[in-house]
């Protein structure tokens, strides 16, 4: 069995698996709120058009293939232009770490959109849920980003409105463009 000093001391010499480097948390959680406010925008454009549930269904989860796909090229091709190869390995473990959010936010959005399938909601009411869980979630990372900084509950709620002030304005100007 392995002792936690001989993993740290392993992570000094070989330096910490991709999920317990800052930089890729830090990564990561950008591509989750990346990914959560453009899901906010898909769900409001999907409540706004003449979608049934699986056309619904099918542009969520492409939506969410197709940003980390467009990630996932990005990433390779920064890798290869500034090392001359492929990520592999330790580089290639923390791109797909850093962008599997990117696949996750469609979750919420699905399930939504299944329940609407299973006649449990309409499919305008799975839409907005999903769009307001989205907002939510923005105002809770933004709380929880508050609150690391130390600057008080007051400060960490003010962090958090002004999150979900970005999610909000994001569905405003997709419902206000009428697509």
């Amino acid at each position: 069995m392995t002792s936690e000093g001989d993993r740290m001391a392993d992570d000094r010499v070989t330096g910490p698996p991709p999920e317990r480097a800052e930089g890729a948390l830090v990564d990561r959680l950008k591509e989750r709120i990346y990914a959560t406010i453009t899901m906010i925008a898909v769900v409001v454009g999907l409540s706004l058009g003449e979608v049934g549930t699986t056309g619904a269904l099918a542009t969520v989860l492409t939506t969410a293939l197709g940003l980390w796909l467009a990630a996932f090229v990005a990433d390779q091709q920064a890798h290869r232009t500034v090392h001359r190869h492929f990520a592999t390995g330790h580089d290639l473990r923390r791109m797909l770490y850093v962008s599997s959010p990117l696949l996750s936010c469609a979750a919420g959005p699905a399930v939504m959109i299944t329940l609407a399938a299973l006649d449990v909601l309409s499919l305008s009411a799975a839409l907005t849920t999903a769009a307001g869980v989205g907002i939510a979630s923005l105002f809770a990372w933004g709380c929880a980003g508050g609150l690391r900084m130390g600057g008080g509950v007051l400060l960490a709620v003010l962090a958090g409105l002004a999150d979900a002030v970005i999610g909000v304005a994001v569905a405003l100007v997709k419902a206000a463009a009428g697509h």
